[in-house]
Order: structure tokens, then C-alpha cells, then sequence
């Protein structure tokens, strides 16, 4: 059963992430893996908000593969949306472990904007 209430929920934390992105742009004032953990956050977040729309369960996870293709099941179309996968190891590492970021760097406005077309597609399908 679809629930818009907890589509929304989902949204409204999708965006304050999303929000904190846009105020992260600059490597020197905020490190990649703050960075990529808000991205990785807003975009679970986004993607969650879509599956409480269609009703689609699905488990407590960050894992956003595991996610999409939940979305694919349903069969609805990610195909946009596959690069956010990238930002799955800033959910766990992150949070978990020593992150090492030496031989990685983050396309910080390509992030956004992969994140914000996800959460403009979501919102779109909200409504009004």
C-alpha cells in the first residue's frame, strides 16, 4: 500500500541533506567523506520516499543498489539514477571505519546535481 505520509517524511530529510550539499561545494572547508555521506544519505532518503510511494517494501538498509532495484522490480525505471551507487561506500566507511580518500575525489556538483535531479523526480511524483 502506498503512504504518502512517509514519502513525504522521507522527503523532508532528503532535502535538509540535499541542503547541506549545496553549503559543502568547497573541499577546503568540508572533506570529501562529509560530503559523500550527505549525498549518500539524501539519496536513500530520495529513494525511499519513492518506494513508500508505490508501496514497495523494502528493508532497513543504505545499500543503494539494493534500493533501485527494488525501484526496477517494481518496474519502474532508475536508469538516471545508477551513478548514486557510487555513494555507497560513504553510508558505512564513513560512519564505521577509516576513510581513505587518497586515490579518490568527488565531483561535488556532479553529486548534487545527480542528487537534486533524484529528489526533483520524487517530488514530482508527490504532487503539490
Amino acid at each position: 500500500m502506498n503512504d504518502p505520509e512517509e514519502a513525504e517524511r522521507y522527503l523532508r530529510m532528503a532535502r535538509r541533506d540535499a541542503a547541506a550539499l549545496r553549503a559543502m561545494l568547497d573541499p577546503d572547508d568540508f572533506a570529501a567523506e562529509i560530503f559523500g555521506f550527505h549525498a549518500q544519505q539524501a539519496a536513500e532518503k530520495a529513494i525511499k520516499a519513492w518506494l513508500a510511494l508505490i508501496g514497495a517494501p523494502f528493508p532497513r538498509t543504505h545499500d543503494l543498489r539494493f534500493l533501485l532495484l527494488r525501484l526496477e522490480e517494481s518496474g519502474l525505471d532508475v536508469g538516471t539514477h545508477w551513478d548514486l551507487v557510487d555513494l555507497n561506500s560513504f553510508a558505512v566507511q564513513f560512519r564505521y571505519e577509516a576513510f581513505d580518500l587518497s586515490a579518490e575525489t568527488v565531483d561535488r556538483e556532479r553529486v548534487l546535481q545527480d542528487v537534486e535531479a533524484l529528489l526533483a523526480k520524487v517530488e514530482g511524483l508527490v504532487g503539490p
